[in-house]
């Protein structure tokens, strides 16, 4: 069991250096991150249907929102466990934040991608990271087991 625990910190830092490398070699760095969230946040605020949900919600705390997904993606990219959020926690009960705004957020993320990753290889990840995040809160707030029950279908 010794070995196992101290062997953790090695793991976890393998990890770390190889999302960076993996990171380095698609042309993303911290700053590539931070006009990511620049660039889409401020096209979400411009959306007609994505911008009034988000600023309903974040009206007044945009910077702290802001450095919140800065931290988020990074962590993500680079495996740093930096990011301490509860993504669903915080999405619950955001008043107008329906299903459908999901596929608009992810074409707008990919409009994004489109206009400013700096590899094919960096886009495809981003947007396969964003699609898998977009699948999970669509789940975790929207999805209803019972309406999958099979005896409740019609014939």
């Amino acid at each position: 069991m010794d070995n196992d625990i101290q062997g953790r910190p090695a793991h976890v830092a393998a990890i770390r250096e190889r999302a960076e490398a993996e990171m380095q070699a698609m042309g993303v760095d911290a700053a590539f991150i931070n006009r990511l969230v620049e660039t889409f946040y401020g096209r979400v605020l411009t959306h007609p249907d994505l911008g009034p949900v988000f600023d309903a919600r974040l009206s007044g705390r945009w910077p702290e929102h802001m450095a919140k997904m800065k931290s988020f993606w990074s962590a993500v990219a680079f495996r740093s466990g930096a990011y301490g959020g509860k993504p669903v926690q915080a999405h619950t009960g955001v008043k107008n934040l329906t299903p459908d705004l999901f596929p608009k957020w992810l074409s707008l993320f990919a409009a994004t991608l489109d206009d400013i990753a700096p590899s094919p290889e960096a886009k495809a990840w981003f947007m396969a990271t964003a699609e898998r995040i977009a699948k999970s809160l669509t789940l975790s707030l929207f999805y209803n087991p019972a309406l999958d029950d099979p005896a409740r279908k019609p014939a």
